[in-house]
């Protein structure tokens, strides 16, 4: 069973940046998308930035884009995603997700709180 670990959550002031880790434990990595979705209080889970298997393409939601950068790094089996020029709005849990057509796993989740 594949497991996801974020890390790189915290309290941030608007207009500041974090960047979040997520490590699997997959045999293969590399054959694998990956994706951040995110989820602030009483909301649905939202789409926030997915890469594919070799990390030429990438797709963002349009309330990052240009703020936030997806990457991956397939020898450590690490995604990031560098969150720059926060707002409040992107208060949210932030969780990683894997899979090579649908998402199949998901982390646990890492809190990032943007303070206005």
């Amino acid at each position: 069973q594949v497991q996801l670990v974020e890390s790189g959550g915290g309290l941030v002031q608007a207009g500041g940046s974090l960047r979040l880790s997520c490590t699997a434990s997959v045999r293969t990595f590399s054959i694998y998308r990956m994706g951040w979705f995110r989820q602030a209080p009483g909301k649905e889970r939202e789409f926030v930035a997915a890469i594919s298997w070799r990390g030429d393409i990438t797709e963002y939601a349009d309330y990052v884009k240009g703020r936030f950068t997806i990457s991956r790094d397939n020898a450590e089996k690490t995604v990031y995603l560098q969150m720059n020029s926060l707002k409040a709005e992107d208060t949210a849990v932030y969780y990683c997700a894997i899979g090579v057509g649908s998402w199949g796993s998901w982390g646990q989740g890492t809190q990032v709180t943007v303070s206005s």
